[in-house]
């Protein structure tokens, strides 16, 4: 499996984001993680086949429609831990 750490800044927060990764993670198998920072960015924890993880990554840049991505630093990984599904951390 393949891992994917996404940093997002910009509008992200208070808008639905974290609830729009899960539900975009979940619906193309991509387990791990999203999480609201103190400093108002958010990161992400992804898991899953290259395929999956890249289409992934292009519709956490777009976001919900509330939101506004003004950063995204994707960092790619060939391991990564086992997750049984995605989920916001709290």
């Amino acid at each position: 499996m393949t891992r994917l750490s996404i940093h997002i800044t910009g509008a992200v927060q208070g808008v639905g984001y974290r609830y729009f990764v899960v539900r975009k993670a979940r619906e193309r198998n991509v387990t791990g993680w999203v999480k609201n920072r103190p400093n108002g960015t958010v990161d992400i924890e992804a898991v899953g086949e290259r395929p999956q993880l890249e289409e992934f990554l292009r519709m956490v840049r777009i976001g919900p429609a509330a939101a506004h991505t003004a950063g995204v630093d994707a960092r790619w990984y060939e391991d990564g831990p086992e997750y049984d599904d995605f989920d916001v951390q709290f």
